[in-house]
This record gives C-alpha cells, structure tokens and sequence, in this order.
C-alpha cells in the first residue's frame, strides 16, 4: 500500500538496497507542552511504527502531567523547543524566538531555564538538543548554545558538518504550512526521493533523513500521510535504520 502511495521513493528505497546504501533516518515532532488527544495519537502511532520519537518540548507551560503522560513509552526522547514559542521578530521579518535582534542576555537566561525545567521534569529523557521555534535561529546566538549545556541544534534543512553547534536537522516536514495543509502524497513522495537520492550519492556517513511533524497541526489527511510514511520507511536491517536517540543525538566529542 505505503510503496504504491510513493512509488519514487520506494524505488530509491530499491536502489539503496542494491547499492549496499543504509538510509537512517529519525523522527522529529514539535510544539508539545501538554497531553491531549492529539499527543496519545502520536504516541499511539509511535508505537505501532516502534520507531524513536524525539518529542521537542516547549518549556514555558510543560510541567508534570506531559511528563507522566509519556512516562513508561520506549524509544521517546525529549528535545528543548524554545523557551516561550513566543514570536520576537521585528515586524516585517520572518518569526523568530531567538532571533539577533534580541539582547543576547535575555535569552541565554530564557534557553538556561528552559533547559533545567526539561531537564527536570524527564530525567533520563531529555536530550541537550535545541530547537528553535520555526526552525530559525540568530546566526550569532546559535554559537552561545553550547556554553548552555545544548551542543547539538536541530532545524530544518541540509546540515553544513562543520556547523557550530553541530546540526541534526529535519529535511521531510509532512505539512505544506504555505498552503496550511499536509502535504499531498505526490509531494510527500518527490521530497523524499530527493532525500534518499542524496544519501546513495553521498555514501557512508550521510546524515541521516528528518522527519518533522507537529501533532497540534495535523488534520486527518496529515495523520494519514504520516502514517503512510512510517510504514514506508519501517526499519528493515541493513537497508533502512533507526539509530537509537542518545547515539544519533549524542554531544560532539571534545
């Protein structure tokens, strides 16, 4: 069903597979703060998929209960998004939380207690990865995170390898948000294909494919695409890969 649905991408799926090409791939869902039902569907899928999930916290309105509504699921792993997921841009500009245009020490102080609410509330979960809200982020700020206690940054888009701090981005986001609606399966499937054709030509050590959702957003042809895909890209050693969370999006060595 899910190969018929995305033929292209199936076929370069084949085309790894006879290469000896392993595809990686992770699982990036944004905007969480409480439960709901929309988060026990994600969660519901996650475990019919049996894939990691790296949950992207806001911190500001997270508290006990998202805490103890992921408490005893597997594979789930809890990024920082943000502090606020408040809009400081300059009118005209595009949004942005942490964008230059705000004074630095206000927001080291916003990223450090963001950090030490998440890292609190999910002990063991919480992985020291940022990702800003609407994937953007100050060019000069991004190079404080470290200092923060968060050396990995995840936005959207091909990671340049000698970023600092180094990147784990998305590449696959499932909503076309310009046209405020999923993305059709014909789209969903060019873009993918482009990605898997990427890592058959760059070989050995390619990063691995982002998939972005945001369970807030999604309506019912949202939940059905992002489903499809699961099923598409199931794991299937040596050919498609799921790394663990902790390793994939482990610090940088020093």
């Amino acid at each position: 069903m899910s190969r018929a649905l995305f033929p292209r991408s199936a076929a370069g799926l084949d085309a790894a597979r006879d290469a000896g090409c392993r595809i990686a791939l992770w699982w990036r869902d944004d905007d969480a703060r409480a439960p709901g039902a929309a988060l026990d569907r994600l969660l519901d899928l996650r475990r019919a998929a049996a894939v990691p999930l790296a949950l992207a916290a806001i911190p500001q309105g997270s508290g006990p209960a998202l805490a103890e509504a992921v408490a005893g699921e597997a594979g789930i792993a809890v990024l920082q998004h943000g502090f606020s997921h408040a809009n400081h841009a300059p009118a005209g500009e595009k949004r942005a939380e942490f964008g230059d245009h705000r004074p630095r020490a206000a927001m080291r102080q916003e990223v450090a207690a963001g950090r030490d609410v998440l890292a609190a509330l999910f002990p063991g979960r919480f992985l020291p990865v940022f990702v800003p809200p609407w994937n953007r982020i100050g060019a000069g700020f991004r190079t404080v995170l470290p200092g923060l206690g968060l050396p990995v940054l995840s936005v959207f888009g091909a990671a340049d390898a000698g970023a600092t701090p180094r990147l784990v981005n998305t590449h696959l986001d499932i909503i076309d948000w310009r046209a405020g609606q999923a993305l059709t399966a014909e789209d969903a499937d060019a873009r993918l294909a482009r990605e898997i054709a990427l890592r058959i030509a760059a070989g050995p050590g390619c990063e691995p494919i982002g998939l972005l959702s945001h369970h807030l957003q999604h309506d019912e042809a949202a939940w059905t695409l992002l489903a499809a895909l699961l099923d598409l890209l199931a794991p299937e050693p040596p050919v498609i890969a799921w790394p663990a969370l902790p390793s994939l999006l482990a610090p940088p060595p020093r």
